[in-house]
Order: C-alpha cells, then sequence, then structure tokens
C-alpha cells in the first residue's frame, strides 16, 4: 500500500514538474516600439512588460512573430497562443469574442504628414511660391517701363529726369514706386502733358497693382490650407489616406467616411508613404511617433493632437486561466515600480 502511495505521489509530482516547465505560446507582431526584433532578440515596451511578468509569475514562453496583425489575434482567439501582445486595443467587438487583461498602456489615435506639411497655413511659404514671384516681377516690369517711360519725356523738363540713360533706371524705377504707394513727390511734378497724363494713370493703376498682390497672396494661402496642409481628421476628406486594415483607426475613418487604402502590415504602408503615394497616415499615435522621430524623422512628422483614446492590453482566449494572474502581477508591477521603469525606457516621462 505504501509503495504504491510513493508511487501515486512521484507521477503527481512528475505532472506537476511537466507543467511547471511546459512553455506558454505567446503571439506578438512587430509594431515598434512596442515589439520588434534588434539584433536577433525580442524587444520593445510589450515585450519587456512581458519578461517582467513571466518574471513575476514564474513562467516560461515562447514567441510566435506573426507578419499580420489579424493573424496574431486569430492565433489568440483558436488559443494555438496562450496569449498575445503588443499594441492590442481594447474595443467591444474583441472582448465580445476574447478576453483582455487590465489595460496596459494608454494611447489613442493620430496623423502622420510629410515632413514640412503640418501646421498653420504659412506667410513665409506663401511669400516664397512661385506665381507670387511672378507677380513681383510683372509688377517691378511696370514700374520700371513706367518710370523710363516718364524719363524719356520728362528729362529735358523736370530736373530730376534730366539723366543719361545708363543713371536713369533706379530714380526713374523709384519715381514710380513712390508714385504707386505714396502718391508721388510733390517737388518732382511731371510738367509735360504727356507726363501729368501718364502720372494719373499710374496713380489709378496702382489701387489694382495692391490688388493683385493683395488677392495673390490670400489665395496662395488659401490653396495651402486647402491642398498642402493637413491639422485635424477634418483635412483628410479628398486626400490619400491610409491605414491599417482591421484596425480601430481603419474603423474611425469608416464611420467618419473618409476614404482611405487598407493595407495588411505598416512596413508596405510606411514603404508607400516614404514614396510619395500617400498624404497622410492615421494609426496609433505612439507607433507613428516613434517612427517620426527615428527612422522618419527627415520625412515624417505628426499633425494635430492625439485623438480617439483608447488603451491597449494583453489578449487571452475566453475563459483562460492566465487571465487572473495576468492582472494580479500587472498590479504588483505597477506598485514596485517594475512598470514606471519600463515605461520611461522608452516614452520617457509621463505627463
Amino acid at each position: 500500500m505504501f509503495r504504491r502511495l510513493s508511487c501515486l505521489v512521484l507521477i503527481l509530482l512528475s505532472l506537476a514538474s511537466a507543467a511547471a516547465a511546459q512553455s506558454l505560446n505567446v503571439s506578438t507582431v512587430t509594431r515598434p516600439p512596442f515589439s520588434m526584433v534588434e539584433d536577433g532578440v525580442d524587444t520593445g515596451f510589450s515585450m519587456e512588460l512581458l519578461a517582467a511578468l513571466a518574471q513575476t509569475l514564474e513562467w516560461d514562453y515562447d514567441i510566435v512573430r506573426h507578419e499580420a496583425f489579424a493573424d496574431m489575434l486569430t492565433a489568440a482567439q483558436s488559443g494555438a497562443s496562450d496569449l498575445a501582445i503588443a499594441n492590442i486595443s481594447i474595443t467591444a467587438a474583441r472582448e465580445s469574442a476574447m478576453d483582455f487583461s487590465q489595460p496596459i498602456f494608454e494611447a489613442g489615435l493620430q496623423i502622420m504628414v510629410p515632413y514640412g506639411q503640418a501646421g498653420s497655413p504659412s506667410l513665409l511659404r506663401a511669400l516664397m511660391s512661385m506665381d507670387l514671384f511672378i507677380a513681383i516681377g510683372v509688377a517691378f516690369v511696370i514700374l520700371l517701363t513706367g518710370g523710363m517711360l516718364m524719363w524719356y519725356f520728362e528729362r529735358r523738363a523736370q530736373p530730376y529726369f534730366d539723366r543719361k540713360l545708363n543713371e536713369a533706371w533706379f530714380p526713374s524705377f523709384w519715381w514710380a514706386l513712390n508714385l504707386v504707394v505714396n502718391g508721388g513727390f510733390e517737388e518732382r511734378v511731371p510738367r509735360t502733358a504727356f507726363g501729368r497724363v501718364f502720372g494719373v494713370i499710374l496713380v489709378i493703376s496702382s489701387l489694382f497693382i495692391v490688388s493683385v498682390f493683395t488677392a495673390k497672396i490670400t489665395s496662395v494661402m488659401t490653396v495651402n490650407a486647402i491642398t498642402g496642409t493637413i491639422n485635424t481628421v477634418n483635412d483628410l476628406y479628398g486626400q490619400r489616406v491610409a491605414t491599417i486594415s482591421g484596425s480601430t483607426a481603419a474603423g474611425f475613418l469608416e464611420r467618419r467616411e473618409i476614404d482611405y487604402a487598407a493595407y495588411d502590415g505598416l512596413e508596405p504602408m510606411i514603404a508607400d508613404f516614404e514614396d510619395g503615394a500617400l498624404d497622410a497616415v492615421v494609426f496609433d499615435a505612439p507607433i507613428l511617433s516613434y517612427y517620426a522621430t527615428h527612422e522618419g524623422r527627415e520625412t515624417a512628422s505628426m499633425a494635430g493632437p492625439v485623438f480617439l483614446r483608447e488603451n491597449y492590453g494583453i489578449l487571452f482566449p475566453t475563459g483562460s486561466a492566465l487571465r487572473e494572474d495576468v492582472n494580479r502581477a500587472l498590479l504588483q508591477l505597477r506598485e514596485d515600480g517594475t512598470y514606471d521603469r519600463i515605461y520611461r525606457k522608452w516614452f520617457g516621462n509621463r505627463d
């Protein structure tokens, strides 16, 4: 009897040891700075948080890195993976099919645009436009021509114009410019009949010239505001917008009836963005911000504030026994400062 009992105890201990040694299957997807591979090592905010959880709960785990975000979700939903972790937004639709841990990160959506296109319509940008340069050139030619005509007819009647041709061009231009802007010089009133008539014509035409400059600056800034600047979601209509298929950003754009190109992965979308095929990308703010400040610091900039606030969580198959253990461990990591240390490493101090 004693021998049988001893064998039973040994069998149970062996099973417990085998169970303890069993590795969990963890699904993830490449989403810098949450989950990525550097020098053959899995790293990122979510990967370090996973390592801290595993140490607290005495887990062994194997990471399965999927190409598509949807494949990672499917693996967790079907039970092929024990859990999934990356930048997984907690949504009602996902919660109805799977289980989430308590939130591990507060995020939201943001817009990324080509470098230099974020911000309000710029007066400097308007002043540097080719159309305005052409208008200035035309005005210069008109004033110079008018001044030289005045010199031709007034050079023997008005002392101011009594100059040689090679010395007359700037004084003549200056006279015409002052006539248009200030109404002319009282002591340099034209004395010939043609000069007086032509001077009146120049004064009247100055109203047209000033109006053209004002209208040109206004129109250039308006065009920049419509076609060249994206600051808010309302600016996305009519633009070439992209996001990841099946993401919360895709759902948001659909609800706002904004046309967009859907990509299966982040890399092909970023590649098209870098090639100039896209005007804006709408996706998770921390991921776009990380790209814009690292690989895309010379090609991308963030536009507008974060919107549609959302939380990320760890995903489990429905009814997973791991969920409660993970939630308790997450609370412990927050209380002992481990979570804050990991957060600061990847995102700096929280506001």
